[in-house]
């Protein structure tokens, strides 16, 4: 399992440009440790969160399987959960990383796509908050079904704002004890007590399929490398919306920036990443 360590969390209490130093810092811890990220996520979007997860600096494993789930889960670094497609087979194998993730300490990213539409995923995601997520990741609609207090929006689509969904927000992180993700035009993240605005981002990152769950992904990284996964959710979001903003000059429409994505990704730099963060 990767060690984690702390993120100089003492200066992290509201200095948002302190936020833009630690994700820098981050983002070079990921880039020298390589974690092995398991992914159980949806079936759409299973090669491009790999190739995200590799053009950041990780090492992905898609393992889904019942039997090998828990296995795997105990010596990644991160695990990611993600309700996409949940089949017989994948729910089985999220209970199971779930089990030796938290046996093993290892953190690990609630991803409930679509909650609160429909009924096998939506009773999954109930039993996987209460198991204390390191991370949830979410767009407004599904934080508020999640937490009891909306129905769901348009399938995966939101039908909400993330400010909508803001004292929900940190009331579900309060409950669970998980930093709660809330996707939108401007990214909230919150651990109950500290929360944060990412405005970086493009609007083609909705035009993607899997761009919202490759986030996930990558908040499972860069919490294999501290300890403090507020501070780890506010660097994947970072990472992941400053390359899109990269990725978008570089292209003509949502089929090239899926591809310059992961170039965008792969050539960040911590110092781009720290001086182009607009944190509020």
């Amino acid at each position: 399992m990767t060690v984690r360590t702390s993120a100089s969390v003492s200066t992290l209490d509201g200095d948002v440009s302190a936020f833009a130093r630690t994700s820098a810092d981050l983002l070079q811890r990921v880039r020298a440790s390589e974690p092995l990220v398991q992914c159980i996520t949806n079936a759409v979007v299973t090669g491009f969160t790999a190739n995200v997860l590799l053009a950041t600096g990780a090492s992905p494993a898609m393992c889904d399987i019942p039997d090998e789930a828990g296995v795997l889960a105990g010596v990644a670094g991160g695990v990611l959960v993600n309700l996409g497609t949940p089949t017989a087979e994948q729910r089985q194998a999220a209970l199971e990383a779930v089990e030796a993730a938290t046996r093993t300490e290892t953190p690990w990213v609630l991803d409930p796509v679509a909650v609160g539409v429909l009924p096998v995923r939506t009773e999954l995601a109930a039993r996987l908050r209460d198991a204390a997520p390191t991370i949830i990741r979410g767009n407004a609609s599904e934080i508020l079904a999640l937490a009891g207090a909306g129905t769901g929006g348009k399938g995966v689509d939101s039908t909400d704002s993330a400010e909508d969904a803001a004292d929900v927000a940190r009331e579900l992180a309060t409950r669970t004890g998980a930093v709660v993700a809330v996707s939108g035009p401007i990214d909230l993240i919150t651990d109950g007590a500290r929360t944060v605005r990412v405005a970086n981002g493009h609007v083609w990152l909705t035009a993607v399929t899997g761009g919202g769950c490759a986030l996930g992904a990558l908040m499972a990284a860069f919490a294999s490398t501290t300890n403090d996964a507020l501070a780890a959710a506010v660097a994947a979001t970072l990472a992941h919306t400053v390359a899109a903003e990269d990725a978008a000059a570089a292209s003509t429409g949502p089929g090239s920036f899926a591809v310059a994505l992961l170039d965008a990704l792969h050539t960040l730099t911590p110092e781009q990443l720290e001086q182009r963060a607009r944190l509020s």
